[in-house]
């Protein structure tokens, strides 16, 4: 069966969040904020230089974050020179494409070379965010920079065409490098991705031009202000996530607002014209997230402790070193085939953490302590079926055999921080403090704001929401608690029982509906 993909876009006033759902399932999630601009990876700035840190054969750049980001020698590039001498004659006067094409590529960077007889403090240069801000850290840049497209990475100031290891035919293979070629501009180079094969000429040129044109159109501001600025970012994070999935083919993706909805058709239509229809406007009156179930998902899928199935669990915690998942096998029984039970509860906890390490995009490090298994078959089963799990992960990672103990690590590539979402909502019965009062004189507590509401704000009609076992204690007999307050205070209660609500919790509302404060 084929798997089902719908990407859900939610749009609202402070930020946009991607949902990628498989089979319904939720397996990734990102937020974007539009307010104001975030550094993020791809990104491309006019860097100021601040201070060159010789031992580590790096520099910090001020990007305009109040974190200085760090470059590494290795990270310069083969032609930093060209670009360099592209910054320093770039002006207003000036025809800056003919500058950009006469400016001659190389000698390359030496690869032993010394990062303090290149760069100077207070010296300008174009730099490209590949990771971004994480705790303390600043973001990790490169001056190599590339504008990546759904079919072609852009290379400014480069030689080589390369095409994907992936292209398997090699006719294909000369004639996506032969096009390409082709149509490249003076001292631009390019990759040709996977997604490319079998594209036609038209796609292709569409797509080459309007990288180039990006580019280009940046110089504007580099000749206008040699000041530290944002040159241009990618696409948003949307179109970006459409560029490096859509070779998954979705079935459907659902937008609630007419303007991005018409942004990622237009995208698409330009990239992968067969797909436009794919793309629809939500417009129900319920929330899209609700809608889609992703709310729910969200919520069930971001605690610490993540139930998987017939009673297992993970429990997640995070440090700043490294991720630590624990697999417990809750509940299951403890019979003569324990053995193979375990194997059982650690293949569900393999896909549950492959997908939990998509969903929260955790980086870095990551520990899993299985349940012990007693045979190596099984220890290498589990080990098999966790790099099979990890295939379809997109950030580069590496997984390590089970160790003697039991413990398997992880390593993912991190470019961004982990997503954290809280799940937890304070009680409000005892607001977080963790005791409420005696049950004995709730009765009592109620009474005395209905006093209040009654007597001091004149209230004759009001509506008293509580718990269905609170409220069956209200009204319990032909004497009942709530009858003699109608009776001694001569007011109309009318009585709503909340299944959500916490066994002693209550609230009261005037006849509007309106909420009032106890």
């Amino acid at each position: 069966m084929e798997d089902v993909k719908d990407l859900i876009v939610d749009v609202n006033s402070t930020e946009v969040s991607i949902a990628l759902m498989q089979n319904h399932r939720l397996i990734e999630l990102n937020k974007e904020s539009s307010q104001g601009h975030t550094f993020s990876v791809g990104d491309v700035y006019l860097g100021k230089v601040k201070k060159i840190l010789p031992a580590l054969n790096a520099a910090f750049v001020d990007i305009g974050d109040e974190k200085e980001a760090f470059v590494h020698y290795l990270d310069l590039g083969l032609y930093f020179k060209s670009f360099d001498e592209f910054v320093r004659r770039a002006n207003q006067n000036a025809d800056l494409k003919g500058i950009y094409s006469h400016i001659k590529i190389g000698p390359a960077l030496e690869k032993e070379g010394r990062i303090e007889n290149v760069l100077t403090p207070g010296q300008m240069i174009v730099v490209q965010i590949v990771k971004e801000p994480i705790s303390t850290k600043g973001s990790r840049l490169t001056a190599e920079i590339s504008l990546a497209g759904r079919n072609i990475v852009l290379l400014p100031f480069a030689e080589k065409v390369s095409v994907s290891q992936k292209i398997s035919s090699k006719e294909e293979k000369r004639r996506l490098e032969t096009l390409v070629r082709n149509i490249l501009p003076k001292n631009y180079g390019a990759i040709i991705r996977t997604a490319a094969e079998g594209k036609n000429a038209a796609i292709l040129d569409a797509e080459l031009m309007s990288l180039v044109d990006k580019w280009e159109s940046s110089w504007k501001k580099l000749a206008r202000s040699k000041s530290v600025q944002l040159l241009f970012t990618e696409y948003s994070k949307t179109t970006t996530i459409l560029r490096d999935l859509l070779n998954d083919s979705f079935s459907n993706i659902y937008v609630n607002d007419e303007n991005v909805y018409e942004e990622i058709r237009k995208y698409i239509s330009l990239i992968s014209p067969e797909q436009e229809k794919i793309v629809k406007h939500y417009r129900e009156a319920q929330p899209i997230f609700d809608h889609f179930e992703v709310t729910r998902q969200i919520k069930s899928s971001f605690g610490k402790v993540v139930p998987i199935r017939q009673g297992a669990y993970l429990v997640i915690e995070h440090t700043e070193a490294l991720h630590v998942i624990d697999v417990n096998s809750g509940i299951r029984a403890k019979n003569k085939e324990q053995e193979q039970n375990t194997f059982d509860v650690n293949c569900y906890a393999a896909e549950e953490i492959a997908r939990q390490l998509r969903l929260r995009d955790m980086g870095g490090i990551v520990i899993v302590d299985f349940i012990d298994m007693e045979t190596n078959e099984h220890r290498n089963a589990l080990y098999k079926k966790m790099q099979d799990l990890m295939q379809d992960d997109r950030a580069k990672h590496n997984v390590l055999p089970l160790t003697k103990f039991g413990l398997m690590q992880i390593t993912r590539q991190r470019v961004r921080p982990a997503t954290e979402i809280n799940t937890t909502e304070v009680c409000p019965v005892c607001h977080g403090t963790g005791k409420i009062s005696s049950s004995v004189v709730i009765d009592e507590a109620i009474e005395r704001r209905l006093v209040y509401y009654v007597s001091e704000k004149k209230l004759k009609n009001l509506t008293l929401k509580v718990s269905p076992i609170l409220g069956a204690y209200l009204t319990k007999g032909f004497f009942s608690i709530l009858g003699k307050w109608k009776r001694k205070y001569q007011c109309k209660i009318k009585l709503v029982e909340v299944t959500d609500f916490t066994v002693l919790q209550n609230e009261f509302y005037n006849e509007n509906g309106d909420k009032l404060d106890s």
